[in-house]
């Protein structure tokens, strides 16, 4: 049996979980350390780590090394958040972690936090035949996901931690409100896009995830006598709102025995969930005790056994439909233009000799190829770049996300130049991909340009340095050659060969 640790550096506290990976590819956990370091303090008010803070950060990893060495742990990853991304000079404070412990920290982001958790929840929770409401509160950002089907459909990250509106309202100079005002005042803010997001769709279960859900759900039964703490009814949560609303922060330690760290941010965190709660219309929230760290000790479970290991295909592709869905695509039209792209890249493959993470950037490049035409069909595909590079995918990178960008940059008439930021800033092996799949990504969509669907199959053809495109469909399929034969070039100048359409 091997033993893994997986490290949350969050802005409120850090948090380690040692698991062992038992016979049948579960993680049991071994042991749960939290540690109240709160780098929030410093990433929400001067944007640059205290001394203090960095030696308190650095005597933390020091024990979460000395627990992973006494476990005689094999694997650790340690993820950060909003307040590491946040911090200017969070790359001076990781340096000096790995130096001093040999634990490297991965600064993640707000979507890539989101599926990790998503993952958490789905071992505890059966999310199948179900749409899901998860909301995440840290102490840095709140991060709401909708999920269909145990995949998700979207992510929306808000800068509504309980950490950032502590430092940011209580400080408020002569301040006119209440601080819970305050704080139901700042959540307003995000209320349209979360009424976006949800809209009318019928949430089945919503989940609460964070330490300060955590301690609703012990509030909750302590307040009003309940036989667990893993749900809070929203009648229960306006009640709490209210208690915590009227006490000071010596108030909730004495009277519900909070420490000074959760005792000032459980109101902010209260108010946030309520707010949301009211917006979904949800009668309930469910509280698993599970969270970011336990996503990441799963996610390496499963990268460390092949047998067991998840492909992210079908959640980049939910995420993906769903995106070109809010930017009205056609969605025939983009399968039909994906699996083409997929045929190609299938039959040309001793050409780009690329792997099948690059088919699936292809394909999802494809599928949202169009959606530019949402803001407008001249440059359409400028747009779509855009479009792309400002709604991250959840189960892609950020380099994944940027190749993605720049085949739907250059899939109809542009060329890949040094003179578009986003091409140049591209490190040259992920350029030579957007090049080679930018050229088969536009003979896939010219095959349908009447989106229609008329070619029902390709074949791709070498004879020596000549490729020949041959196509079955229904009628003549003139319209489909005159596009194939306006943009064939850039496939013939990236690969060097002669191309050429069968009659």
């Amino acid at each position: 049996m091997q033993n893994i640790a997986a490290i949350d550096v969050g802005s409120n506290a850090m948090r380690m979980v040692v698991g062992r990976i038992v016979y049948d590819g579960k993680v049991e956990t071994v042991e749960n350390l939290r540690l109240p370091v709160r780098l929030g303090q410093d990433a929400f008010t001067t944007g640059i780590v205290s001394e203090e803070t960095a030696q308190q950060a650095v005597d933390a990893f020091a024990r979460f090394r000395m627990i992973a060495d006494n476990h005689k742990v094999e694997k650790i990853r340690a993820v950060a958040t909003s307040a590491m991304r946040e911090m200017t000079n969070s790359n001076l404070l990781i340096d000096r972690i790995t130096r001093s412990t040999g634990i490297e920290i991965e600064i993640i982001s707000g979507e890539e936090e989101a599926r990790l958790i998503h993952l958490a929840v789905a071992q505890v929770i059966n999310l199948k035949d179900k749409h899901a409401l998860l909301i995440d509160i840290g102490g840095g950002s709140v991060e709401v996901t909708l999920s269909q089907n145990g995949n998700i459909l979207s992510t929306e990250s808000y800068n509504m931690g309980t950490v950032r509106l502590l430092k940011k309202l209580s400080d408020e100079k002569n301040a006119a409100l209440p601080f819970h005002k305050l704080v139901r005042e700042y959540a307003e803010a995000a209320r349209h896009r979360i009424d976006r997001e949800v809209g009318s769709q019928k949430i089945d279960i919503c989940v609460g995830t964070g330490g300060n859900i955590e301690e609703m759900g012990n509030l909750r039964q302590k307040f009003f006598k309940r036989d667990g703490d893993r749900a809070i009814t929203l009648e229960e949560l306006d009640k709490l709102v209210e208690t915590l609303s009227r006490m000071k922060v010596e108030e909730r330690m004495r009277k519900f025995k909070l420490k000074p760290d959760r005792a000032d941010v459980i109101l902010p965190a209260s108010i946030v969930l309520q707010m949301i709660a009211h917006e979904a219309k949800i009668k309930e929230v469910t509280i698993p005790n599970v969270g970011l760290k336990d996503g990441v000790l799963w996610d390496m479970a499963y990268s460390l056994q092949e047998n067991t290991r998840v492909s992210p295909r079908e959640q980049v592709w939910t995420s993906a439909l769903r995106l070109g869905e809010k930017y009205h695509f056609d969605a025939e039209h983009a399968k039909v233009v994906a699996q083409h792209a997929a045929s190609l890249f299938d039959q040309s493959h001793d050409l780009h000799n690329l792997n099948e993470e690059s088919k699936l950037l292809l394909e999802v490049a494809a599928l949202l190829h169009d959606v530019g035409h949402f803001i407008n069909t001249v440059d359409h595909n400028e747009h779509g770049y855009y479009i792309l590079k400002a709604s991250p995918l959840v189960g892609l990178s950020e380099a994944q996300q940027n190749i993605v960008a720049n085949i739907i940059q250059y899939h109809s008439k542009s060329t890949p130049s040094f003179q578009d930021d986003g091409f140049r800033t591209l490190p040259p092996k992920d350029r030579i991909v957007v090049t080679e799949l930018s050229a088969l990504m536009r003979l896939a969509d010219g095959l349908d340009v009447s989106h229609t669907g008329r070619v029902r199959n390709v074949q791709l053809v070498q004879q020596k340095n000549t490729w020949k495109l041959k196509l079955q469909g229904n009628g003549d399929l003139m319209l489909e050659r005159w596009a194939l034969e306006k943009r064939q070039r850039l496939f013939q100048d990236v690969f060097g060969v002669k191309f050429i359409i069968a009659e």
